[in-house]
């Protein structure tokens, strides 16, 4: 049997942006992402361009993420710029995305994120974990109807980031994944 899938979100799990501002996180460093969209800060005077991007990032969390048991996949708006910008600062190799199409940030009457129909297909009925910080009942209640092996929504504060709770969770989900049989069912 393969591994399961990680499904990784970067903003929240990796990068805690709802952390004070003013205060980085211990063991995190900072990255700046420079904007390149070229659109300007405020009105439409280019020389006021925007801003970069500031990114908080544990380099430990790579490290923790590749023992963990998964085959890892970026699940995140930063798609393939997750390998360019992310990755190396977390001494991950380059990893499969999930590319969003026109899913991305669009809104469901049903209340489902809009991530979650993306990554039942990309699963293609394997086990998997999703790391996120925006999933809800109504993303449980989803993945449970449509998706037939073992799973895990896994949300993490976006305050504080992965945490060693959290890869205990993760670890302990993919040893449970990969002994149990197929049977549909979300963990919480």
């Amino acid at each position: 049997m393969s591994r399961p899938l990680l499904f990784l979100d970067v903003d929240g799990p990796l990068n805690p942006y709802a952390a004070q501002p003013e205060r980085r996180p211990d063991g995190y460093t900072t990255l700046r992402v420079p904007r390149d969209d070229g659109a300007p800060a405020r009105g439409d005077e280019p020389s006021l361009r925007r801003r970069p991007l500031r990114v908080w990032l544990n380099p430990e969390h790579g490290r923790a993420l590749l023992r963990l048991g998964y085959e890892l996949c970026w699940a995140t708006t930063w798609m393939a710029d997750a390998n360019r910008w992310i990755a190396p600062v977390l001494g991950l190799p380059e990893l499969p995305f999930v590319d969003f199409g026109e899913a991305l940030f669009r809104e469901r009457p049903d209340g489902v994120h809009w991530k979650t129909a993306p990554l039942v297909e990309y699963a293609t009925g394997r086990p998997f974990a999703w790391v996120d910080d925006e999933q809800s009942a109504a993303d449980k209640a989803y993945v449970t109807a449509h998706h037939p092996a073992r799973t895990l929504l896994h949300h993490v504060n976006p305050r504080i980031g992965l945490r060693n709770a959290d890869f205990r969770a993760l670890a302990a989900f993919a040893r449970y994944a990969a002994t149990s049989s197929p049977l549909t069912g979300v963990v919480a």
